[in-house]
């Protein structure tokens, strides 16, 4: 059994199959012990659940998954590591690896297939950075049979993903995740945590799927348009950005963000999921008149 979070064994392992790490693919191998088992823990992982993971990398996070779910999977996109999951994960009889892309594979057809129909997940990942906003908002977009997401991500991108929409730190992806989960911030990881190391602190996220969204909105296509629309130029003022990216004279913008209660010089972040909702209906009745 390898002590995988451990450098010297990792090495040993990618010496072993003669693997050298992917910048393209964004492979970062953990390798402080103590980071794994408290994303499980944080995730909320029990003996009766069954796990996905995105990105397996040479199985330090899918081994801890393994030791507390019911059933793991994960999806690999890269083909040179089955031969050494085989290897580092060969104790385990409750898992199964899917070669592809996440990006592109049907997940709900995939979840039915792995661990059954009617099964609802928990999603476990270090995800690649370089398609984080993608990706999470594909697993919320297609609205899977999911409870939580917990990953690790750029802290930046984690600070923006978790903000209060409304605040400095929103935007269009802020308003979109609060849409369809509960985010928060569990807890930050150094570079130093990782072979080899990043040039980027990380953290760990955790979305907690919604029952149903926190504003009711007539159109879901449409609101999520008005959000990217004003967020779309995000030093110029809503109306700026609502108006070039909508096509919707500005005169008309100002005047359904003024009835609505609003400064024309408003800038997008300081909008509440309510005011999208606002919006939206406004942007509706205007293209409806």
């Amino acid at each position: 059994m390898y002590k995988l979070s451990d450098y010297n064994e990792i090495k040993y392992i990618l010496k072993k199959h003669g693997f050298e790490t992917s910048k393209a693919l964004g492979q970062n191998f953990i390798i402080d012990s103590e980071i794994c088992p408290r994303m499980v823990e944080e995730a909320g992982v029990c003996e009766s659940d069954c796990v996905l993971e995105i990105g397996a990398g040479i199985g330090v996070l899918t081994a801890e998954l393994c030791k507390r779910a019911k059933k793991a999977a994960a999806i690999e996109i890269d083909k040179r590591l089955p031969d050494i999951l085989a290897d580092t994960l060969a104790e385990f009889n409750n898992f199964t690896l899917i070669e592809g892309d996440a990006m592109k594979l049907d997940l709900k057809q995939l979840i039915e297939n792995t661990f059954g129909k009617g099964e609802k997940i928990k999603i476990c990942a270090n995800l690649p950075y370089y398609i984080t906003s993608p990706l999470i908002m594909k697993l919320l977009e297609e609205r899977l049979p999911v409870e939580s997401i917990t990953v690790m991500v750029q802290k930046e991108a984690g600070e923006r993903l978790c903000a209060e929409v409304g605040s400095k730190n929103a935007g269009a992806v802020t308003a979109a995740v609060n849409y369809y989960a509960e985010a928060r911030e569990l807890f930050s990881v150094g570079r130093e945590c990782f072979y080899p190391s990043p040039k980027v602190e990380s953290e760990v996220i955790k979305l907690t799927l919604r029952d149903k969204p926190p504003v009711d909105v007539p159109d879901e296509k449409q609101f999520f348009r008005v959000v990217r629309a004003a967020f779309s130029q995000r030093r110029k003022s809503a109306s700026n950005s609502l108006s070039a990216a909508l096509g919707i004279p500005k005169a008309d913008i100002i005047k359904m963000l003024e009835g609505l209660g609003f400064e024309p010089s408003i800038r997008a972040e300081k909008f509440s999921m309510e005011d999208f909702a606002a919006i939206t209906r406004e942007v509706i009745k205007w293209n409806n008149f």
